[in-house]
């Protein structure tokens, strides 16, 4: 059962720091170094200098500094009363469609992921989830949210939320994806108990920050006993909601020697219908029959469609998998073709030793194209009721499998532990 509260949020006061499009940035996981300089550049008190903080020789101490120093001087200040946040991002998707996405900000308890609590749907890494400790021992806050899904059809939470919506919201920003993100605060306690009733029997999927979870999982347990460290700031959206989107992440390769250059045309030949297609249309249209891929190598160039001659393949190459995973492109390619045909192991894809990723089709071509990398696997979207079943089989996908757009953006609030 989802416990879900309202919280106390710590948040920008504008009168001292500016315009909040100065202050917030994106998730820190997609920010380089040039981007984070110009993040700086933008405000002294941009988000970014605490959740990817620098200094000697500790940069976490730098982080708890800044923090501090930022509400002593009154940049962030905290709610007086607890309140849920309605928050609206109207956006357009990479596919060109306009949309809304509708969800909530709230504390949640931190519960073992299981069934009818919460469940991660991709496998994490080591070398993150210590990151994110550290930070938030020297923080003592949740910086940044997790962004978890659950499932209403009627919508009644939102209901609950959306009279807040008709006035004007209490933060407006549009960010470099010309999303514009906008929140209201909703402390009405009916408003809030209506969504509490709607979330009671809710099982959460992680959509986007198992990390971040997980390390919340760790920080609670090392500070032990009850208190707000016992909770973690979400963004909540409904697995029915009409702007609820799912892209694909596309798969890049290299370091191929000629041998397994080799074993991979031949588990193509072998296991797939292959045909070419024009390069705009390299892309398979979205789906759930048998694996479908867009393909291209350095040597030929040539665009190639790939379709799997027989699930039955994919059922054999994963016979201890369930039902759900044995359809899910993602990981039958990786089965098939990455561990298969190529040899890669866990250890390989979890540290980036010669596979990568793209998030759009062109950037996968130019990938391939500037010889960077030796092929390009373009995928279709996972569907959310994919993305529910794995994770309810008690499954976690590869690495990558989903890209939830837009992304939610840091600075907006913050969610102390003490």
């Amino acid at each position: 059962m989802a416990d879900v509260q309202p919280l106390r949020a710590l948040r920008y006061d504008a009168s001292v720091v500016g315009p909040l499009a100065g202050v917030v940035a994106p998730p820190y996981d997609v920010i380089d170094a040039s981007q984070r300089a110009a993040l700086i550049a933008r405000s002294p008190f941009n988000v970014v200098a605490v959740d990817l903080p620098q200094g000697d020789p500790d940069p976490y101490e730098t982080a708890r500094e800044l923090f501090e120093s930022w509400q002593l001087q009154g940049a962030l200040v905290r709610d007086r009363e607890p309140a849920l946040w309605a928050h609206l991002q109207d956006y357009t998707g990479p596919d060109g469609e306009r949309l809304t996405r509708r969800g909530f900000f709230c504390r949640v308890r931190i519960e073992p992921y299981g069934a009818g609590r919460v469940r991660p749907h991709e496998r994490t890494h080591p070398g993150p989830k210590e990151d994110r400790l550290r930070l938030t021992r020297a923080t003592r806050a949740n910086i940044s949210a997790v962004f978890s899904l659950y499932s209403d059809p009627a919508q009644v939470a939102w209901q609950a939320l959306s009279p807040a919506t008709d006035g004007p919201p209490l933060q407006d920003v549009t960010d470099a994806d010309s999303t514009r993100h906008r929140l209201w605060r909703v402390s009405a306690p009916e408003a809030i108990a209506a969504v509490q009733q709607a979330t009671a029997d809710a099982e959460l999927l992680i959509a986007d920050g198992h990390h971040r979870y997980e390390t919340m999982q760790a920080y609670a347990e090392e500070v032990g006993g009850e208190g707000e460290h016992r909770y973690i700031l979400m963004c909540l959206v409904a697995m029915e909601d009409p702007g609820l989107t799912v892209f694909p992440t596309h798969r890049v390769v290299r370091g191929l020697e000629p041998d397994r250059r080799e074993a991979l045309a031949e588990a193509l030949r072998r296991d797939f219908e292959i045909a070419e297609v024009p390069r705009e249309g390299i892309a398979p249209p979205p789906g759930n029959g048998p694996l479908q891929l867009g393909y291209i190598d350095s040597d030929s160039q040539r665009p190639l469609r790939l379709t799997l001659k027989d699930q039955a393949l994919a059922d054999a190459a994963l016979s201890d998998r369930s039902h759900a995973y044995r359809h899910l492109d993602a990981g039958v390619l990786e089965a098939l073709l990455l561990k298969g045909a190529l040899g890669m192991s866990d250890e390989d894809i979890a540290h980036f030793d010669g596979l990568f990723y793209a998030r759009d089709t062109a950037e996968a071509l130019s990938m391939v194209a500037s010889g960077e990398y030796d092929v390009a696997f373009v995928m279709r979207p996972t569907p959310v009721e994919a993305v529910r079943d794995v994770a309810a089989a008690g499954e976690n996908m590869p690495p990558k499998s989903t890209y939830f757009f837009p992304k939610l953006l840091t600075g907006l609030l913050f969610n102390p532990l003490s």
